[in-house]
């Protein structure tokens, strides 16, 4: 019986444990999306103010409705949980109220049993009846030992009745935190379903000025093709050394560095959320239309420095028209690529450590001061998700 309750116990501990580190991971991804949301909102409120809907606000409430469905699925995943736990604890009640029942029938037996020992022969004649002295005394400790026992076992059952009624309260606190979620899953929803609607009036209207969308598509790709050239050039130099001998331990010793480092690089800029990712990607707006990004765009709300994802040297700074200035920053065989900025503070040639500031990003005033950085990674010349490269916020 006692192993069977030690049983029990560990098992409800071990589920416990479990939940609660569960809990705790679930509610800190929650509230850094809540929180992401509340940047979002502050990008959509300066938005608003200018009445003509755009390109970027699509993206940016895009955004706004994949965290509050990721807000969503965690609340459902906490609730499949405690219904989980519910499940254990309900069993574990079961358990320990059926040794509880057990232990007190083995108590009574033993207590019963005792009393008509003491009726017919009691504790000192038993021991006074001994043939000697040391059989006495083994009686003495007999009597004592039975009557720890009694005592340890009556513990038990009161250790055990507490422990019943602790974990009916956590049982009670469960479904009550379970009601809660499920409140709050439903605003979250409501929430949800107004943020779709406000998307799809942004799309009808922007779909209205389908020529303009079309000429913008078509910018974005010359400004592409010309940052690839750029790239095409640089590894062409760069191929051209490593013939001559000229690219140095250093430089390899980077790149390596560099990869290793895959999933947790520094973000390019402090604050920010992707609004256009990398690859082919269906446009927000124009029906069957997709466009093929060599990178991501990082939107930022104000002045936003733009600083390097790790340390390198500058490769190339060089101008495309309508699109600002460009940095280059060699990491050996890899290239990081930052488009869109201003008040370049490095040039060709120098070397930069990770999280340098290399400038700021041009901020579009008359667009509720969004700052948007065109941010790119290349392996010599394959284009890579930089995604899969900065770290997660």
């Amino acid at each position: 019986m006692k192993y069977l309750l030690l049983t029990n116990l560990l098992f409800w501990f071990l589920a416990t444990c479990l939940y609660a580190q569960t809990k705790a991971e679930l509610e800190e991804k929650r509230n850094a999306t809540l929180d992401e949301i509340t940047y979002v909102d502050n990008m959509l409120k300066s938005t608003a103010k200018k009445r003509e809907e755009s390109m970027n606000a699509v993206k940016i409430i895009g955004n706004k409705l994949n965290l509050r469905e990721a807000v969503i699925r965690g609340m459902r995943d906490e609730i499949n949980l405690l219904s989980e736990r519910i499940d254990l604890n309900t069993l574990a009640i079961t358990m320990m109220e059926n040794d509880l029942v057990g232990l007190k029938n083995d108590y009574a037996r033993a207590v019963i049993n005792s009393y008509k020992s003491q009726k017919e022969n009691p504790e000192l004649i038993y021991i006074l009846s001994a043939k000697d002295f040391n059989q006495g005394y083994k009686r003495l400790k007999y009597l004592q030992q039975i009557t720890k026992f009694r005592r340890r076992e009556s513990e038990i059952i009161l250790d055990l009745k507490d422990e019943i009624q602790t974990t009916k309260d956590r049982l009670q606190n469960d479904l009550s935190r379970i009601s809660d979620l499920k409140s709050k899953e439903e605003q979250q929803k409501s929430l949800l379903q107004t943020e779709q609607e406000r998307k799809e009036t942004m799309v009808k209207s922007l779909s209205k000025k389908e020529r303009q969308l079309q000429k913008d598509l078509e910018e974005k790709k010359r400004i592409a093709d010309k940052i690839e050239k750029e790239i095409a050039r640089i590894m062409e130099e760069n191929r051209k050394k490593v013939i001559k001998s000229d690219n140095t331990p250093e430089q390899k010793l980077i790149g390596e560095n560099f990869a290793e480092n895959k999933g947790r690089l520094p973000w390019p800029v402090e604050k920010g959320i992707i609004t256009s990712q990398f690859g082919i990607q269906k446009h927000p707006v124009l029906k069957y239309v997709t466009e093929n990004n060599i990178g991501i765009e990082i939107t930022s709300l104000g002045k936003t420095s733009v600083r390097s994802i790790f340390k390198g040297e500058v490769a190339k700074v060089f101008s495309i028209p309508g699109a600002n200035m460009t940095v280059i920053i060699r990491h050996g065989k890899y290239l990081s690529v930052y488009q869109n900025v201003i008040d370049l503070k490095v040039k060709s040639g120098d070397k930069v450590e990770t999280k340098q500031e290399i400038g700021s990003v041009f901020c579009e005033t008359e667009n509720g001061n969004k700052a948007i950085l065109k941010f790119m990674i290349f392996e010599e010349k394959e284009k890579l998700d930089p995604e899969s490269w900065i770290s997660k916020n």
